[in-house]
């Protein structure tokens, strides 16, 4: 445990929540997260994008709930037990806003040194890698480390 507390305080470590999409691993900053929620019946706005599922009353604020599959382009799923909404706090260059993402299932939180994530390869013109700040081994399996900024900047 200390070894691990000394770890986290080294320069460039951070802590990622990651969560489970498309049986795929994804990760966020933990500093950015507020709270974990169980999926909820949430108010449907009128011509909102597909992937805006609608809004929820948090303790008086007005969150948007994303749905990070279809923000990523990845198939529907009926919402299930597993299905938990991430609410996060982003930062932009003029204000803060608080928003919810739906994901299939939370994982684990994994602390990652920044020189451990590797670049995403470009393949293609297209800017879907820009939601992907970076890639990283962690075990046996890769993690993809989200930008939430460029991911919901709609």
């Amino acid at each position: 445990m200390i070894s691990e507390l000394n770890l986290q305080q080294q320069k460039g470590v951070k802590q990622f929540l990651t969560f489970i999409m498309a049986d795929e691993e994804y990760g966020v900053d933990i500093l950015t997260v507020q709270e974990i929620r169980s999926w909820e019946e949430i108010t449907v706005l009128p011509n909102a994008p597909e992937f805006v599922k609608g809004v929820i009353n948090l303790r008086g604020t007005i969150v948007p709930i994303i749905d990070l599959r279809l923000r990523f382009g990845l198939p529907s799923i009926e919402y299930g037990p597993l299905t938990v909404v991430i609410v996060v706090k982003i930062e932009f260059e003029q204000d803060s806003k608080i928003i919810g993402i739906t994901v299939d299932a939370v994982s684990e939180v994994y602390s990652i040194s920044e020189q451990d994530a590797k670049a995403v390869p470009s393949i293609s013109e297209t800017n879907n890698d820009d939601y992907v700040a970076g890639l990283v081994n962690v075990g046996e399996k890769m993690v993809a480390l989200i930008d939430l900024q460029k991911t919901m900047n709609i």
